[in-house]
């Protein structure tokens, strides 16, 4: 949701993957559920993850141990295909020690989970991430696998690569989003 001053942000976390969201990380059942309407009305507001939601979480560091973003801090189990979702500290954050584990339970998204050494911010199992900014990586590999799809359209006009990003243009109405759900089954 775009607030004043706030650029537009992705809010991560556990959950993120049991949701359907429309093109801005709204919950199309959640909203559905509030206007009992198929149509997206004025001003509501939910929250993209399900902040009520427990997820069981453990942990995977100790108490004295140092940290930096990017480290695995435990794990939640979002559903039963994704048993280990990896909780991390974000990007961005300073290195340090930690200075409070929670020990391994359920907690929902935005309970305190570690606290780290000279730092005021709290640590949850979800964070905010600006959409125009890239994630960071530790090094990029190349691409050297081509991706089969098994469509025509995809294979012969538009190769891609496992891991590669690809472009499907064309007009209005001529098939872009059914080529992508295809691809995504």
């Amino acid at each position: 949701m775009v607030r004043s001053g706030n650029p537009l942000s992705l809010h991560l976390g556990p959950g993120i993957l049991n949701n359907i969201f429309d093109g801005i990380q709204r919950p199309l059942k959640a909203i559905h559920d509030k206007s009992h309407s198929v149509f997206i009305p004025r001003g509501i507001f939910v929250n993209s993850l399900d902040m009520v939601k427990e997820f069981e979480f453990h942990s995977t560091m100790k108490e004295g141990e140092l940290v930096q973003a990017g480290d695995i801090i435990g794990y939640a189990r979002e559903n039963d295909c994704v048993k280990k979702h990896a909780i991390m500290v974000p990007p961005k954050t300073k290195p340090g020690k930690l200075k409070f584990m929670t020990a391994n339970g359920n907690y929902n998204v935005t309970q305190e989970i570690y606290k780290i050494e000279g730092q005021q911010e709290i640590f949850s199992m979800s964070h905010k991430w600006p959409v125009r900014e890239s994630r960071p990586v530790m090094e990029s590999l190349a691409a050297k696998t081509p991706l089969l799809t098994g469509q025509r359209v995809m294979d012969g006009i538009f190769p891609s690569v496992l891991g590669g990003t690809n472009a499907v243009p064309g007009a209005f109405g001529c098939g872009k989003t059914v080529i992508s759900q295809s691809l995504s089954k």
